[in-house]
């Protein structure tokens, strides 16, 4: 093992899971990282990044499975780089997440903690999310196995997902498990019809081509909204294919497209229009309706994102007599879902776009005691706006992964909220700002819960509570 050289090893023995899904053996006291495997494998690893105090590698030979391992239930796994624990019994996938925002808090954020409740686990590990977004290829990916083949393959043009790592390569999806059948069927039928009448797939390194991406969304309601994007405009094309579209699938609530000839396949900043039908859909919780337009966020688990709200709203102790602010609002999901618990409900959030779902989210629940506002957090929450607005009693917040800008947990700490209910993507951010704010608030509770169930993701709740003798007090 030479300085710059990347070893292969042999027989290396699977400790533990990791951060991001990835797991851990230990090669001469030094941490080995290895992505699809499970503690208990026995497997040969190619050696791909090697530091001072770790190394990273790749399988090329298995010896032994891992007891724990269970037989996935899609078919494309391994390949399309979504749902990298359906090999890995649900329970123990809960275990895992578990233990990761726990080690997280206390090796990251050094913090005491007490009352951790037990993750919030999915009813659903299948056919859970309401929205996927698929990308066309002129060249669908070919797997190792298809290409030692000593046979001609034919390209097929693809319609899936991206390989992890490969900006290019695109794995052709028969059947997804994470949507319902009707989005399987809408993909199914797009990707045959334009083979059928020959439309051009889109060539991702050349950046030309007809057909480019396919968002689905599938509420709660029933309501179904499908969004194509097409890298140039071909009138008569664009309007057959639409047209048959909602021929073959009337259910559809909202059909829309959009002309996009940028160089990336974000779709914030271009117009979306509608085809047929109406341009958002509708999500329910609760009796309270949310109106999800094309580039509305909004939770991708339903059912999971009403548990989750619903923890947050039992955790922050409302009376009906507290001034909130809800910071990241968003749509305005949790400020509207909480609102007929709270005297004022405060929402902020950087995109225009959502401060407007979330005004009329509140408009169409005839919500009357939220105010939302949009700019950046660090910039719009300050001393004048607490000022104007009223101190906070309890301050919800739920960041990027990134977790919050200094600046805005230095402005939580001047606003001196009773308490915070703290909502993460990101165990890891959100110990180190937790740390941040050790000794003004103590943790009074810690709640994961299971968002995406056959991922290494989960959210977590912390609820602190200022501290009696604390330097704001």
């Amino acid at each position: 093992m030479g300085r710059g050289k990347k070893p292969l090893l042999e027989k290396v023995s699977i400790q533990k899971i990791a951060a991001e899904g990835k797991s851990i053996a230990y090669i001469d006291e030094k941490v080995l990282f290895v992505p699809n495997t499970l503690p208990g494998d026995i497997v040969d690893v190619q050696v791909t990044r090697k530091r001072k105090n770790f190394m990273e590698g790749t399988v090329t030979k298995t010896h032994h499975w891992s007891d724990l391992r269970t037989t996935p239930a899609c078919k494309h796994f391994g390949i399309c780089g979504g749902c990298k624990w359906q090999n890995l019994p649900y329970e123990k996938q809960l275990e895992f997440k578990q233990q990761e925002v726990i080690d997280n808090l206390q090796r990251i954020g050094k913090v005491t903690l007490q009352n951790i409740f037990p993750i919030i686990g999915s009813s659903k590990q299948l056919y859970y999310r309401n929205k996927l977004e698929f990308t066309f290829s002129n060249k669908r990916f070919l797997t190792r196995e298809e290409i030692s083949q000593d046979v001609s393959i034919e390209r097929t043009p693809a319609l899936g997902f991206h390989v992890p790592g490969l900006f290019d390569k695109v794995v052709d999806i028969d059947h997804c498990c994470l949507q319902g059948s009707l989005s399987n069927d809408i993909r199914n039928y797009i990707r045959e019809y334009a083979r059928q009448n020959n439309l051009s797939f889109y060539d991702i390194r050349e950046q030309q081509g007809f057909l480019r991406t396919l968002t689905i969304r599938t509420a709660s309601t029933g309501e179904i909204m499908v969004i194509l994007a097409f890298g140039h405009e071909e009138l008569s094309a664009r309007e057959k294919l639409l047209q048959a579209l909602i021929q073959q699938f009337p259910q559809i609530t909202s059909l829309m497209y959009v002309i996009n000839e940028k160089l990336n396949d974000n779709l914030t900043d271009q117009e979306i229009l509608c085809y047929k039908g109406r341009d958002h859909i509708f999500e329910e919780m609760e009796n309270l309706q949310f109106k999800i337009g094309p580039k509305s966020f909004y939770q991708t688990n339903s059912e999971q994102a009403y548990n989750l709200y619903r923890r947050v709203r039992e955790l922050a102790g409302l009376t009906g007599q507290e001034t909130v602010y809800d910071l990241y609002t968003g749509t305005g999901t949790i400020a509207n879902f909480i609102a007929r618990q709270a005297q004022k409900v405060i929402g902020i959030e950087y995109v225009p776009e959502a401060i407007e779902d979330a005004k009329v989210n509140s408009a169409i629940n005839h919500i009357g005691n939220t105010l939302f506002y949009a700019g950046d957090m660090k910039e719009v929450l300050n001393a004048s706006f607490i000022e104007k607005h009223g101190r906070p009693d309890i301050i919800i917040t739920d960041p990027p992964r990134a977790g919050m800008h200094p600046d805005v947990v230095q402005t939580l700490l001047e606003a001196q909220p009773q308490r915070i209910v703290y909502v993460s993507c990101n165990s890891a951010t959100q110990a180190r700002d937790l740390q941040m704010m050790d000794a003004t608030y103590e943790i009074m509770a810690v709640q994961p819960v299971d968002m995406f169930p056959h991922t290494h993701h989960v959210e977590n709740i912390v609820l602190l509570q200022k501290r009696q003798n604390s330097p704001a007090s």
